[in-house]
């Protein structure tokens, strides 16, 4: 593991750093009146750089990088990120990782020590204006993708902020990090953008992205605004929660056509989502949870919202043709994993119309504090048509009377 060194020192005091070397940062490692920094980018190849965009995730061929971008807010040089939002490994989100190493998924001890920090500091812009950033993220490299498993050498902290709406003019964001602790970071910095926020492709930019320590900040308490949207429409930055959990198992992509942006005739706004489900992989049954963050089966740690105080979840739905039986619908219940739903509660066997209709699943009484599934459906064609039903849902949220 590697201790954080304190940038942007000159003269006697910068000497006095390259010969000591690698050392923690202290609050009285840096000249009263200078800003404490560790940097992630200021400029191309700039000497105090940490951390290398190495991490794509997702739909990794939607994104092309240029970090030696003109027009940059400060220096020479910002970097400058195209999200075409195609889809192009189907899962409708892409990212970039800034790790200690290259490619490093917590696999290498090459994390740095950041304790003496307590601020992300970040300068975005969009090229038009109106692009959108689903996520800014400090840490968050746990856990394996694909067992579960805590990574052998884990961030010990994973803070994120988001969604965010950006203007054509440089705007400064931050990351509040008071009592995180950063005692090990190998994902320094991360960017999500999904493709429904996006609603095409996008360009922004970036530039003076480094830790700092503010004196003045205070922890942030963590307080949840109600209705508290699983889906309101499919751009909006309201929405929580990812219809990631595909079941039972990955067949389930041949069975399901999922469209969250189906504009002909939603019950509010612009758009609702169309399901279509047929039974071609013969597993006899299908559903989908809305999870936070994707794919989390109970196994990413300090991931779950906090919805105490919410009542009643509601939601509007409508088949096709009439007569459509959906199983379940359902909040909460995932129970896999170290860091499982805290409750769970449902409605079953709900025979929709080809009307829209008010749906509403009674949380009174239940334990919300640490949800992940915020929404879900199963079905099975049993007891429905055999060729394949057709139905459709909006205006899904959390509510409290």
């Amino acid at each position: 593991m590697q201790k954080a060194v304190v940038r942007g020192l000159t003269g006697l005091a910068a000497g006095v750093f390259l010969f000591i070397g690698v050392s923690a940062w202290s609050a009285s490692a840096t000249p009263a009146g200078e800003e404490k920094k560790f940097e992630i980018y200021i400029d191309k190849n700039a000497a105090g750089n940490h951390f290398i965009p190495s991490g794509w995730m997702g739909d990794y061929g939607d994104l092309k990088f240029n970090d030696q971008a003109q027009g940059a807010a400060a220096g020479n040089t910002a970097i400058k990120i195209t999200y075409t939002a195609k889809k192009s490994q189907g899962q409708g989100w892409a990212g970039i990782y800034w790790q200690s190493a290259q490619n490093n998924w917590g696999t290498k001890d090459t994390g740095f020590d950041l304790s003496g920090f307590n601020k992300l500091i970040f300068k975005a812009k969009g090229e038009k204006g109106g692009e959108v950033v689903t996520l800014a993220k400090v840490g968050g490299i746990t856990n394996n993708a694909s067992t579960g498993e805590k990574l052998a050498f884990a961030d010990t902290a994973s803070v994120e902020i988001g969604p965010m709406r950006l203007t054509k003019d440089w705007q400064e964001y931050s990351i509040n990090l008071v009592d995180k602790d950063l005692s090990y970071i190998n994902g320094g910095f991360c960017i999500i953008f999904n493709a429904d926020q996006a609603g095409g492709e996008q360009t922004i930019y970036l530039d003076d992205v480094y830790f700092t320590y503010d004196a003045t900040l205070k922890k942030e308490e963590a307080a949840t605004n109600f209705p508290f949207y699983v889906y309101a429409d499919a751009g909006s930055l309201d929405n929580h929660f990812i219809p990631s959990g595909w079941m039972p198992n990955a067949a389930t992509g041949k069975d399901i056509k999922f469209d969250q942006n189906w504009k002909n005739l939603p019950f509010s706004g612009d758009t609702c989502i169309r399901i279509e489900y047929k039974d071609i992989s013969g597993n006899k049954w299908s559903g989908i949870y809305w999870q936070n963050p994707p794919n989390n089966w109970g196994t990413v740690p300090k991931k779950g919202y906090n919805l105490q105080g919410a009542n009643k979840l509601t939601f509007w739905a409508r088949g096709d043709k009439g007569g459509e039986i959906i199983n379940e619908f359902k909040v909460g219940g995932i129970s896999n994993g170290d860091y499982p739903d805290s409750d769970s509660s449902s409605i079953v066997s709900v025979q929709l119309t080809n009307e829209w209709k008010k749906y509403e699943i009674d949380l009174r009484g239940k334990d919300l504090s640490y949800i992940i599934g915020g929404f879900c459906w199963a079905t099975n064609l049993e007891v429905n048509d055999p060729n394949g039903i057709v139905f459709y849902l909006d205006d899904i949220k959390f509510e409290k009377e």
